[in-house]
């Protein structure tokens, strides 16, 4: 790969991280940090399909992703259930 090519897949990674970083941006403090944080040190560690989980997770109502995070419901997806749990331990210290 070529010194620009690579400059452009950085960019372009970049300019991802930016977009996710805007879309965790919630109407609850507790999930703006939650996500934020998940995005800023875990987020890229993420396989392709569990990105695009990420991704459908951000779509989700605020009430809900809290009740999914906070315990208070779980998901019937497996796939989606896996990345709040991911989610939930990589960035909640432990109790």
């Amino acid at each position: 790969m070529s010194v620009n090519s690579d400059t452009a897949a950085e960019n372009s990674a970049e300019i991802e991280l930016s977009r996710l970083r805007w879309q965790c941006r919630r109407g609850m403090l507790e999930l703006d940090a939650l996500l934020g944080d998940f995005v800023d040190t875990h987020y890229q560690q993420l396989d392709g399909h569990q990105q695009k989980t990420f991704k459908q997770i951000l779509n989700f109502p605020d009430q809900l992703l809290f009740d999914y995070f906070f315990g208070n419901a779980k998901p019937i997806d497996k796939d989606i259930s896996h990345v709040i749990e991911r989610i939930r331990c990589d960035v909640t210290p432990p109790a």
